[in-house]
């Protein structure tokens, strides 16, 4: 999942922030349940949350999170 963010990210470099969630360390499992509480369940590993919304539980396509992305920003990266 990171190499898929890594690869897309630079192209959005203005516009968003991404961190990798290690829940092996405190720091990491602490975000996790962070963020499987804002969900209501636990969150599934790996994920992608976009504005604290579950976007995909499983790893996607660079062109699919390219264009979700997109989506997101809208007007807003052109």
């Amino acid at each position: 999942m990171a190499r898929v963010v890594a690869e897309v990210a630079p192209a959005y470099e203005n516009y968003i922030e991404w961190e990798t969630v290690i829940t092996k360390n405190l720091s990491g499992a602490r975000r996790y349940a962070e963020l499987s509480k804002k969900a209501g369940r636990p969150m599934p590993v790996p994920s992608i949350v976009i504005d604290g919304e579950l976007v995909f539980e499983a790893i996607p396509g660079v062109e699919e999170l390219r264009n979700c992305l997109d989506g997101y920003l809208g007007a807003e990266k052109k």
